[in-house]
């Protein structure tokens, strides 16, 4: 999977399209990304205590990583990534622009 967690992505497909967050979670094994602001669910919470009221909490939902692009620093387009080997390091690297990621 080529996108990691703080990678910023645009949304290409579904309800939150063109919509952008940030990454919060990656889940590799499951082909999912949790994206900040997007993807909202509501979940009601019950009062942990007495004399405190429950509540209705927004909480994001996974998305499959099919759905998600990824957005260059430098040229702040939707790109896909591609990979350069240089030594024994290996990065990531913007197919539009060339800039490393």
């Amino acid at each position: 999977m080529k996108i990691k967690k703080n990678d910023q992505v645009l949304i290409i497909a579904g309800d939150d399209k063109g919509k952008k967050g940030k990454v919060l979670k990656a889940m590799p094994s499951v082909g999912k990304v949790i994206v900040e602001g997007v993807n909202l669910a509501k979940k009601h919470i019950k009062p942990k205590r007495n004399g405190e009221k429950g509540q209705v909490v927004k909480i994001p939902k996974p998305l499959n990583i099919s759905k998600v692009q990824i957005l260059c620093p430098k040229c702040g387009q939707a790109a896909k990534i591609g990979h350069d080997v240089s030594g024994e390091v290996k990065s990531r690297v913007c197919k539009k622009c060339g800039a490393k990621l």
